[in-house]
């Protein structure tokens, strides 16, 4: 564990803390890494209660990444969330009869909980072979501002920006 260096910026908040604590209660962190991100990540790779399974492909996966990049496999990680993370979103807003695209700024824990809900729909729809090649070319790919997950990212920027003339119906 000692290997790794935590990204304690990302590892601030966790999505899933309730009643304005800054973490999950429940959560602990991964055996290999001590990240709670990493965790939270296997959570949802995880499909019918199968921890064990998706503990193995996102471990996998993250060697797999480190051997192809030649960086450390949870700094690829980290960097694919910092770059898939969005930092504003639009939500409907009704005024007037009407309904408006209003943009806001997008809290730290559901930047992280959307980027996670991205990465694990965009492996689903790749094409490769195992789903440790998946989730590890869709890591790489974030990593480089690439793939499904950062073009989701990319999309609901481009939303917020085009509607940034309704802004002043934010409250």
């Amino acid at each position: 564990m000692a290997d790794y260096q935590i990204d304690q910026t990302l590892e601030k908040t966790i999505p899933g803390a309730r009643y304005g604590r800054d973490e999950a209660p429940y959560l602990s962190p991964d055996l290999r890494y001590g990240s709670k991100l990493v965790e939270k990540l296997i959570n949802y790779v995880m499909q019918d209660g199968k921890k064990s399974t998706a503990r193995k492909i996102v471990y996998e996966a993250l060697d797999l990444a480190a051997e192809r990049t030649g960086e450390p496999g949870l700094e690829v990680f980290y960097k694919a969330m910092r770059n898939v993370m969005p930092k504003l979103e639009t939500r409907s807003r009704r005024v007037g009869g009407s309904s408006y695209q209003v943009p806001y700024e997008v809290p730290e824990d559901r930047q992280k909980t959307l980027a996670f809900r991205w990465i694990t729909a965009a492996i689903k729809q790749r094409s490769e072979r195992t789903m440790v090649e998946r989730l590890a070319a869709e890591l790489m790919d974030a990593a480089e501002g690439q793939g499904k997950a950062f073009d989701k990212r990319q999309e609901s920027h481009r939303m917020a920006e085009a509607n940034r003339a309704f802004a002043h119906y934010r409250w």
